[in-house]
């Protein structure tokens, strides 16, 4: 993933990149920056990928060579979640492909989801990788969604298609591929104009749950492999 930003007007867009749109440090710190950027210049934030992925999640080959660093890249993802979760201006995640596992997280971390209508899907595949998700993992997810799309999306590895994900909330409705973007800008530009601070607290405020867990670093369940 080699994250870029373009603003539209006063919408700060980040395509992801256009290959599996992983979670390398490298790519995290593009986005940190991306983000802060975003933050200083626009009213409102899309991500979006331009590949078969949206994002498939953590960077699982960097963490074979890399088991080591564990905890510290897991708190990494888990900032970036906790940016997204209350980031001080609407957001959106145009999904224009799969978003499997942490992938599928830091789409749900948004505030609006507008997934491609005829490819693709949304999955936390984690029950079936044998890599339970960590406290503050759980938290996001079920503050994003009702228990029993929860449950089922947690517990037994269910691919949802852009239909079966609007269905179940996991995304807020379907675009074609070639409208995705423009779907995704029309979503959040009737927000413009918010007060960031003003959004930033009343997220801080709904998510304070997800949040602490997020930065809880005492609560990691054991892994049998890196996730």
């Amino acid at each position: 993933m080699t994250p870029t930003l373009d603003m539209r007007d006063s919408v700060a867009v980040i395509t992801l990149g256009d290959d599996e749109n992983r979670f390398s440090p490298e790519a995290l710190d593009l986005l940190d920056t991306h983000l802060d950027s975003a933050r200083d210049q626009a009213g409102a934030l899309v991500t979006v990928g331009t590949g078969k992925f949206w994002s498939n999640g953590l960077d699982l080959d960097w963490l074979m060579g890399h088991g080591d660093q564990l905890e510290w890249y897991v708190g990494r993802v888990h900032h970036l979640f906790e940016r997204l979760l209350t980031f001080p201006m609407p957001t959106v995640a145009a999904v224009n492909g799969h978003a499997f596992g942490a992938g599928a997280m830091a789409a749900i971390a948004h505030d609006f989801r507008i997934m491609r209508s005829d490819r693709g899907y949304y999955c936390f595949p984690e029950v079936d990788i044998d890599i339970p998700f960590t406290p503050g993992m759980a938290a996001l997810i079920q503050s994003k969604t009702v228990p029993t799309t929860a449950v089922d999306a947690m517990t037994t590895g269910r691919r949802y298609s852009a239909t079966e994900a609007v269905d179940a909330g996991l995304v807020d409705a379907t675009e074609p591929l070639d409208t995705l973007l423009d779907a995704a800008i029309a979503r959040v530009t009737p927000l413009l104009g918010k007060n960031p601070a003003t959004v930033a607290a009343i997220k801080s405020t709904m998510y304070a749950g997800p949040i602490a867990a997020l930065r809880d670093r005492t609560g990691r369940p054991s892994v049998s492999s890196p996730s």
